[in-house]
């Protein structure tokens, strides 16, 4: 795959705090203290850097300590869009790759590795896949789920042997997470995934190092600058992260079938919410009242894609299931028709 990340997306976005930030935060300064010049050292990491515009967030009441954050986390969403085109590309790699039988894997440390598992773990009941289909690797393991094992983002090889675990291959694709560009878990998962066959990606919230971009397919990096507190990627980037993570996901399912419209069709009513939202969906899509629509459901084997296919074109369920086959699992192809309107 052609590598394709731009590397002039790569801009910072900052946004002033409200002037009665600024004034609240003045008006609580200490009293200046002349220091000696020292040189400083930045590092080059964006993620890493002060932000000035919460510097003195510790003497901020606790709705000032809201509005600061607030404000910053508003920042989010124009970075991550200034990364769509980068999104899409991931999008149609990991259709790609599901139309091949093959799955998406993340791998990240941290709370990188901790978001990717938690997107990996939302995909079955919300899309009804099995859940070898998306898989999230996290350093340290699953304990790191629990209780942060910061040593194991060091270790590149512990990334490689997580990637030779799996057996991961050129049916497989595997998206990178580290906020900060760099983390050598990742950079060994990546590395190893491209030498056994995998499309690779990385998603960071600085620019990554050539050697990280050298190994990806796709490089996804909206900066969403300085942390409220330094460092603290679990906030801004964070955010930016769970963003990236469910439009790929949400993307590539779409792309397969597992939506009708909008509607959530290719569910599994495994569980009395999820069966009432099943028959809320026949009832609606259908234009049948709830007693026909739990047959439905019981005649398609609980599928509700099956089931509104069973009804539209008055067939059995294997026909049913053929329909869905030769439209490649999307309901509106199989049925040549749109859901319902929204009322």
């Amino acid at each position: 795959m052609r590598r394709t990340c731009d590397l002039r997306t790569f801009t910072c976005m900052a946004r002033a705090a409200p002037d009665n930030l600024a004034a609240a935060a003045g008006r609580r300064q200490a009293r200046s203290v002349v220091r000696p010049h020292l040189p400083a050292v930045l590092d080059p990491r964006i993620t890493e850097h002060r932000n000035p515009r919460s510097a003195s967030i510790d003497l901020a009441s606790p709705l000032e300590i809201v509005e600061i954050i607030n404000s910053e986390d508003r920042t989010v969403a124009d970075a991550v869009a200034t990364q769509n085109a980068q999104i899409a590309k991931a999008i149609e790699a990991t259709e790609r790759v599901f139309r091949a039988g093959g799955r998406l894997i993340y791998a990240g440390a941290g709370t990188s590795g901790r978001l990717g598992v938690l997107d990996a773990a939302e995909c079955p009941p919300t899309f009804g896949v099995p859940p070898e289909m998306v898989q999230g690797l996290i350093a340290g393991g699953h304990a790191a789920l629990l209780r942060a094992q910061e040593g194991a983002e060091d270790s590149p090889e512990g990334g490689a042997r997580d990637v030779d675990a799996l057996a991961i291959g050129n049916n497989d694709f595997l998206i990178g997470i580290a906020a900060s560009g760099s983390t050598p878990y990742v950079q060994g998962a990546i590395s190893r995934a491209r030498e056994r066959g995998a499309s690779t990606a990385i998603l960071a919230c600085t620019p990554p190092p050539a050697a990280m971009l050298a190994v990806a397919d796709i490089a996804i990096v909206p900066i969403t600058g300085p942390e409220v507190v330094t460092g603290s990627t679990r906030m801004k980037a964070g955010t930016a992260t769970k963003l990236v993570l469910n439009m790929i996901t949400t993307g590539a399912m779409i792309r397969i079938g597992k939506t009708y419209g909008n509607l959530m069709v290719d569910l599994k009513a495994t569980n009395a919410k999820l069966r009432d939202r099943s028959e809320r969906i026949l009832v609606e899509v259908c234009e049948v009242d709830r007693t026909e629509a739990r047959r439905l459901l019981a005649e398609s084997g609980g599928s509700v894609k099956t089931a509104i296919v069973m009804h539209a074109l008055g067939v059995s369920r294997p026909k049913a299931e053929d329909a869905l086959a030769r439209a490649g699992g999307v309901v509106r192809r199989a049925v040549s028709a749109p859901p319902p309107p929204v009322k």
